[in-house]
């Protein structure tokens, strides 16, 4: 794994939902497991790039594609909630 991104596979179940709080314009990306698990990327909160963003270093922490998490809740606000799909 990158730098400040745990491996996080274990949870990496179908249908899983993962509460999500992300702080755009961070210096790095980065994630902190927790409840809610906290979620650093550098990317501005304009035209969803920060979500996006977000959804990478969460793929990548579960070792999934981005492809396969959903946002569920939360496209314009700091709290999010994204599903694993098949």
């Amino acid at each position: 794994m990158r730098g400040d991104i745990p491996d996080m596979s274990a949870h990496a179940q179908s249908g899983a939902r993962f509460a999500v709080h992300v702080t755009p314009r961070a210096n790095r990306d980065g994630l902190i497991w927790g409840d809610p698990i906290r979620i650093r990327v550098t990317a501005l909160p304009a035209d969803g790039r920060a979500t996006e963003a977000a959804r990478k270093v969460l793929a990548t922490a579960l070792g999934v594609a981005p492809t396969r998490l959903r946002l569920r809740r939360g496209a314009t606000s700091r709290e999010k909630l994204f599903q694993l799909d098949d």
